[in-house]
C-alpha cells in the first residue's frame, strides 16, 4: 500500500492535537469509487496516472480493495480533470463506467435487492463504505422517492463534479438494474446554473432545479417500488453480512470505539474520568467531547453504554458475584450498581440473571 494511502489508528504521541485532528478526522474516499472517477476521467482522454503523480497519490493503490483515498485528494483530482478537460460536467461521466463494484459490497447489496426502495434504503445504511465524506438520506416526498446527497470537503471545499458523479452514477445503475432508461421526476443540483446546461439537459431527461439546498433525484413511486429482476434474497442477506462486517472494521478506527476500548480497560481500576480517557488517546478533553458529540454520543452516555453492555456479558458468566460484577464495572459502592442496573433493566441484577437462565 502506497504511503499516500489513509491507514488508521491511535494518533502518535508525539503529534500535537490539532495534528492529531487531521489524522483520525481525515474524510476519506474507497478504492473502488476512486477506480470509477479514474474510468470515467480516462474515457474523456486524461492521463490520470500523470495526475496521481501530480497530486502525489500512488495509482497502483486503486487495485488495493482496502485503500482509502483523502477526500482532499479527491478534490483536487477533479479540479484538475476540470481545469485540463475544460468540461465542467465532466463530472457526468461516471455515468459511462456504471458497474457494481464502484459502489463496493454496497452496490452488491443494492443489485440483490428486491426493489430500487429497498436498494437505496440500503445504499444509505452502508455509504460510509464507499466515502464517508457525504451524507446520504433516502425519503418519500410528496412528489416521489427523493435520494439525497450532500458532499462535505475536508480542509479544501467539495467540488459540484463530486456530487454530479454521484447523481449521474445513480441514476445509470438504476437503469443498469431495471434494463431500461429511468428518468427522474426531477433533479436538484446545488452548484450555481453552468452556462452551458445542454449536457446536463442530455444526461437527465428530467426537470432542473439549480441552486437547490442540497444535490437529489426524485423519482415516481412506481420506479422504485417495482420489482428488480437482479433481486435474490439469499445474496442481498449475504451482502448485508459482508456490509456490517465492513461497517465494523471501519468503526473501530472512530474516536467512539477507542474511547470504549479505553474505559473497558480503566472500569476495573474505578469510574474512569474524562481525562484520563482523552489522555489514553492523546487529546485533550475538549477535543474528545467533540469528537464523541460529532459521532452521536457524549462522554458521559458512551461510559453509561459500556457498562451495561459489560454488566450484560459478566451476568452471563454464572461464577462471577454481583458484588465482583460491580466493582468490575467501576462502581464503588455496589448499591450504585443496583441503581443503575434497575434503571437500564427495569429488574434487579439478581431478576435479570434468573430470567436469562430460563430464557
Amino acid at each position: 500500500m502506497g504511503a499516500n494511502v489513509v491507514s488508521f489508528g491511535y494518533p502518535s504521541q508525539g503529534a500535537t492535537d490539532s495534528e492529531q485532528e487531521d489524522v483520525s478526522m481525515e474524510k476519506t474516499t474507497s478504492s473502488s469509487w476512486a477506480m470509477g472517477i479514474v474510468k470515467s476521467l480516462e474515457m474523456d482522454g486524461l492521463d490520470c496516472q500523470a495526475l496521481f503523480k501530480e497530486l502525489g497519490l500512488v495509482y497502483a493503490d486503486l487495485e488495493n480493495p482496502d485503500a482509502r483515498f483523502p477526500q482532499d485528494s479527491m478534490t483536487r483530482l477533479w479540479q484538475r480533470a476540470v481545469e485540463l478537460s475544460g468540461n465542467p460536467a465532466v463530472g457526468l461521466n461516471m455515468a459511462r463506467v456504471v458497474r457494481p463494484a464502484s459502489f463496493s459490497v454496497a452496490g452488491y447489496a443494492l443489485m440483490s435487492s428486491r426493489t430500487l426502495k429497498e436498494g437505496f434504503e440500503r445504499l444509505v445504511r452502508y455509504q460510509r463504505i464507499i466515502a464517508d465524506s457525504a451524507d446520504l438520506s433516502f425519503r418519500l416526498l410528496p412528489e416521489g422517492y427523493a435520494l439525497i446527497l450532500t458532499v462535505h470537503g475536508d480542509l479544501l471545499p467539495p467540488t459540484r463534479q463530486s456530487a454530479e458523479a454521484s447523481l449521474a452514477f445513480a441514476l445509470a445503475f438504476c437503469g443498469w438494474l431495471t434494463g431500461r432508461p429511468l428518468h427522474p421526476r426531477q433533479v436538484l443540483i446545488q452548484g450555481d446554473q453552468p452556462k452551458n446546461v445542454e449536457p446536463y439537459k442530455k444526461f437527465f431527461h428530467a426537470p432542473l432545479t439549480f441552486n437547490a439546498p442540497y444535490d437529489a433525484l426524485v423519482f415516481d413511486r412506481a420506479d422504485m417500488e417495482a420489482p428488480l429482476p437482479t433481486a435474490d434474497e439469499a445474496m442481498a442477506k449475504l451482502h448485508d453480512r459482508f456490509a456490517g462486517e465492513f461497517l465494523a472494521r471501519f468503526a473501530s478506527n472512530r474516536v467512539t470505539h477507542q474511547a470504549r476500548q479505553v474505559l473497558c480497560r480503566l472500569l476495573p481500576q474505578g469510574e474512569p474520568k474524562r481525562e484520563a480517557v482523552a489522555q489514553s488517546l492523546h487529546l485533550s478533553q475538549r477535543t474528545l467531547q467533540r469528537r464523541l458529540q460529532e459521532e452521536g454520543t457524549s462522554f458521559q452516555t458512551l461510559l453509561d453504554d459500556t457498562r451495561r453492555e459489560l454488566a450484560e456479558q459478566y451476568l452471563a458468566q454464572p461464577q462471577m458475584t454481583l458484588l465482583e460484577i460491580a466493582y468490575l464495572l467501576g462502581f464503588a459502592d455496589p448499591s450504585n450498581f443496583f441503581r443503575a442496573f434497575r434503571r437500564w433493566f427495569d429488574e434487579t441484577p439478581g431478576e435479570y440473571r434468573v430470567r436469562k437462565a430460563i430464557e
